[in-house]
């Protein structure tokens, strides 16, 4: 289905929602119950959801005593392993209020690479779609042989949602929209459509401002590119307006996929 404006989000038919880590682990971890709300309730409504997560490692930190986000690729797995499992129990838990169940997906740079591995990813998550399932995907940290590839899994988002043929992709941050330059600063600008042939260049990108995550506007922004030149719509707005931007409400920035119009 191809999507014209944010009315459109309610009817499209198959949808990836992203989630950094900063948004759903520590002191925001409140927020994880009201996504898995909102997606529920798309998915109540017939809407296939795939959610790519972050947090793995950020939910492991407490648990084995550590207070920020080491920077040896060792500790970082032994985190992600510890995390995931934990993590993954969170949005069971949380799902079973709403008698959804969850399958738990996890992928590496590598997968995406060979026919045979993505075609497989592929036809698993179209068949948990199929049995009613809400796929979760994350990167393989435990076992990925270079260092958080896919920058807090905004770039991971937009090759699933490539990859399944979704009608949109949705990224949720802590920042509502996307601006021209860092929120934080005086006289920032919020950017509310994106044409294809919008020239972005011009625009001040910050980094993350998170200490668990380790995405940004930039890592964003490549992410959006990508899903919009393969025919999918973006959007990028807070965890704050999961349950409205799902609702077809105008929130956010909304970035035109090429084929759209």
């Amino acid at each position: 289905m191809k999507l014209s404006d944010h009315r459109d989000i309610p009817k499209a038919k198959r949808i990836v929602v992203k989630v950094g880590s900063s948004s759903i682990t520590g002191s925001n971890e409140k927020n994880l119950d009201l996504l898995v709300s909102a997606i529920a309730n798309s998915a109540q409504n017939n809407q296939e959801i795939i959610l790519v997560t972050s947090g793995a490692i950020a939910t492991g930190l407490p648990l084995l005593n550590l207070t920020e986000k080491p920077t040896d690729l060792a500790t970082k797995q032994a985190l992600a392993s510890v995390g995931q499992s934990k993590l993954m129990g969170r949005y069971e838990t949380s799902l079973e209020r709403f008698n959804i169940i969850a399958g738990q997906v996890l992928l590496t740079a590598g997968d995406f690479e060979q026919a045979e591995t993505s075609e497989n990813a592929s036809k698993a998550i179209d068949r948990l779609l199929e049995l009613k399932v809400i796929p979760i995907v994350n990167e393989n940290d435990t076992v990925a042989t270079q260092e958080i590839a896919f920058g807090d899994n905004d770039k991971l988002a937009s090759l699933v949602a490539v990859l399944v043929r979704a009608d949109a992709l949705i990224l949720l941050s802590d920042v509502d929209a996307l601006y021209d330059r860092p929120p934080t600063e005086t006289g920032s600008q919020k950017i509310e459509w994106v044409e294809p042939e919008d020239d972005l260049s011009t625009i001040k990108i910050g980094g993350s401002s998170s200490t668990v995550g380790t995405g940004g506007a930039e890592t964003k922004l490549e992410a959006a590119k990508y899903a919009r030149e393969h025919g999918v719509t973006v959007l990028l707005t807070s965890i704050d307006n999961a349950a409205a931007v799902l609702a077809g409400d105008r929130v956010g920035t909304w970035f035109q996929a090429k084929e759209a119009r």
